[in-house]
């Protein structure tokens, strides 16, 4: 080998490492949703396009992601590159700063395909701060076989009073199988999410227009009696306990007349695979009360940047990867057309593909165009959100008050000293946040 070979070699292998050490590693942190699971297993089509691009992935329970990835851009922390985040966080955020504006995504991605309510959550003065892995309301999804066994039919819009009727109805705790599944887990996003959705069907409001809390009202004493009753006359044992997952697995399970929750589940309670009554299930709209609002929701998991990583580029090449119309064609490819994200495209709605798989499309997209964030209850509110309440103060306030609910399910204290110390609490802390004199 000659001198010249040999540093040529030499060269090449300088290279390499250089190549090496060049490639940047994203940390991702997402929440352990089935579809954020299938995302890290799909994950290698993107690295297979994107040598130069490692990918780090923490999965978190849903409330510990929260925690973690407000403390950490709020302290500016720098853990992660990307942030599996909501509609509550990103209009908050990109205010302060904390967030990349992904104004200049490409052209082929396609921002004008979203959902116009899905965009608008994630956008501040029309520029976009995080883009939606998936979109989602809330609806009724039921036992076909259990209601037609106790002589119930259905309508597509149900009242509280007839999802009273049917949970009694389904319910066979002998046979462990409970006629309403709900959330009863402490969290703002898990039982307060729930509770308070119900609660604005019922004519109950965080806040009047003077941002003076609510909770010793009427509506909402009758709403929280009726979720408590719900639970504990037709519910499963331990509700207190359980979230989206848990209750997830307890309809796959064939153990719930009847779930009320996020529009994305119905691709996995109608999954043969997963769910052992996946060929029995119907879906409907959250329940009214008569007053003219629903107990559904609006939100979007979705991806953001926060400002200051020193992986932007790569972390703009991943979120646009995982969010677009190619990724959906990905999942079908691999998981089938009803299990691609829903929620979140125009284009997906307008799938025959999509729209033959997927026996819950149509009610989805109602539910989602229904949602309402600017009149989320009967009366005027100073505030936007349904399920939430966007002000930064709620993380914190809403985390206490699912306390409180929980403790009520919990049996610990009563569903009247429950209201109460979410009323004195939330006081205090609008008080302290300078909402109240």
């Amino acid at each position: 080998m000659t001198k010249t070979t040999r540093a040529l070699m030499g060269a090449t292998a300088l290279c390499g490492m250089a190549a090496v050490a060049q490639a940047e590693t994203l940390t991702i942190a997402t929440v352990n949703n089935g579809d954020m699971i299938r995302m890290q297993e799909l994950s290698s089509a993107f690295t297979e396009q994107n040598p130069d691009i490692e990918l780090d992935w923490v999965t978190l329970e849903e409330n510990v992601l929260r925690q973690r990835v407000t403390t950490d851009i709020a302290t500016k922390g720098g853990q992660y590159d990307v942030m599996t985040i909501g509609t509550y966080e990103v209009p908050i955020w990109a205010a302060q700063g904390w967030l990349v504006p992904l104004d200049d995504l490409p052209e082929e991605y396609d921002v004008d395909d979203l959902l116009p309510s899905i965009r608008a959550g994630l956008s501040v003065d029309d520029t976009l701060y995080a883009v939606p892995f998936y979109g989602e309301s809330s609806m009724v999804m039921y036992r076909t076989d259990l209601a037609e066994a106790a002589g119930i039919e259905f309508p597509e819009a149900p009242t509280w009073d007839f999802i009273k009727e049917a949970a009694a109805a389904m319910t066979d705790k002998e046979n462990e199988v409970y006629g309403i599944c709900m959330r009863g887990k402490a969290g703002w996003g898990e039982n307060t999410a729930f509770i308070t959705s119900m609660a604005n069907s019922y004519g109950a409001r965080w806040f009047d227009e003077n941002w003076m809390p609510q909770f010793d009202s009427e509506a909402w004493q009758t709403a929280f009696s009726d979720y408590l009753m719900l639970q504990n006359e037709y519910g499963a044992p331990g509700s207190a306990n359980n979230g989206f997952n848990e209750n997830l697995a307890l309809f796959q399970q064939g153990k719930c007349g009847m779930w009320i929750d996020a529009t994305v589940a119905a691709s996995f309670v109608t999954n043969p695979d997963d769910s052992t009554v996946a060929d029995k299930v119907g879906f409907a709209l959250a329940p009214d009360n008569g007053l003219g609002k629903r107990g559904n929701w609006l939100w979007a998991w979705s991806l953001g940047i926060p400002a200051g990583t020193d992986a932007e580029d790569a972390a703009k090449t991943f979120v646009a990867w995982a969010t677009s119309k190619e990724y959906a064609e990905l999942v079908a490819e691999n998981e089938g057309w009803a299990n691609v994200p829903p929620g979140t495209r125009t284009s997906l709605y307008e799938n025959p593909a999509y729209l033959e798989a997927a026996s819950f499309a149509e009610m989805t997209l109602e539910s989602i165009n229904a949602a309402d964030p600017q009149n989320p209850t009967v009366d005027p509110v100073p505030y936007t959100g349904i399920q939430f309440v966007a002000i930064p103060e709620f993380q914190g306030i809403g985390t206490a008050v699912g306390q409180q609910f929980a403790a009520a399910l919990a049996g610990q204290k009563s569903a009247e000293e429950a209201l109460q110390t979410a009323q004195d609490l939330t006081m205090q802390e609008m008080q302290a946040a300078g909402y109240i004199q």
